[in-house]
């Protein structure tokens, strides 16, 4: 491991659908794709996390992907932009992903506050998470 990172990294199994925390340990989401840059020796390299629904609906394609995009843009108020954390942001990769920030710098996109609003807001205890 170089710098809490494997080595070497895989994507889809060191990376993607794993959940995303913050310094404190706190969620942030899943990353939902990546982004990626090629270096000039024809490689490539990560410089985003890309956090979503509408990107989720992307990568899976298809029907199910079509109706994932559709309800993140509808529900989200018309917005598909995912939240884009840098890749150098990444403190750890292990059976999550932590970041070396705190999540409230971070935009929390449009679907998730729907959701927080209005559904998870509405179950009785939601707000008083205790252990």
């Amino acid at each position: 491991m170089i710098l809490g990172r494997p080595d070497p990294l895989r994507v889809e199994f060191h990376l993607l659908d794993r959940q995303i925390v913050d310094v404190e340990g706190e969620p942030v989401g899943k990353v939902d794709d990546i982004e990626l840059a090629r270096n000039p020796d024809g490689t490539y390299r990560i410089t985003a996390l890309l956090v979503g629904q509408y990107v989720l609906g992307q990568r899976i394609g298809g029907l199910l992907g079509r109706v994932v995009c559709w309800l993140a843009a509808h529900l989200g108020g018309g917005q598909t932009e995912p939240l884009r954390i840098t890749y150098e942001h990444v403190k750890q990769v292990s059976s999550h992903v932590t970041l070396s920030l705190r999540a409230e710098v971070l935009e929390v996109p449009p679907l998730e506050n729907w959701l927080r609003r209005k559904v998870i807001g509405r179950i009785p205890g939601a707000g008083h998470a205790g252990g």
